[in-house]
């Protein structure tokens, strides 16, 4: 014979099942707003305001593979995949540093080419 308590089993399937549905793990509150991967630097601005610091990092070259097709109809259309193919764009690095106060982490933000795609806390505030 088990010793489960029916209502501790119950409880613990219902955090189970809502851990399920959390929000991911690349993205931080701005008052009641979510920031995530993604957005554009003027989405995050609308949302957080001006960052603490913001510095243009350098540029990287992203390469993008044209050759993935599919049919839809009517007719035929493309679509871009990251990879390495014979199409190349340059992309602007820009990190933003939001300071939230010394009893919160700070978030380090990368943007590439305009579009937010890491999310660092990087210790507390000042």
């Amino acid at each position: 014979m088990s010793n489960l308590n029916p209502k501790i089993v119950a409880s613990a399937a219902v955090l189970l099942f809502s851990l399920s549905f959390s929000e991911p793990a690349a993205a931080f509150r701005c008052g009641s707003k979510l920031v995530k991967d993604g957005m554009h630097e003027a989405q995050v601005i609308a949302v957080c305001g001006q960052p603490a610091t913001m510095r243009n990092i350098g540029v990287a070259v992203r390469g993008y593979d044209y050759r993935y097709q599919q049919q839809s109809s009517p007719g035929w259309s493309s679509y871009r995949r990251p990879g390495y193919s014979n199409f190349v764009q340059e992309v602007i690095i820009t990190e933003y540093v939001y300071n939230f106060g010394p009893r919160k982490f700070m978030q380090r933000l990368l943007f590439e080419g305009g579009v937010l795609v890491t999310i660092e806390s990087i210790g507390y505030g000042y």
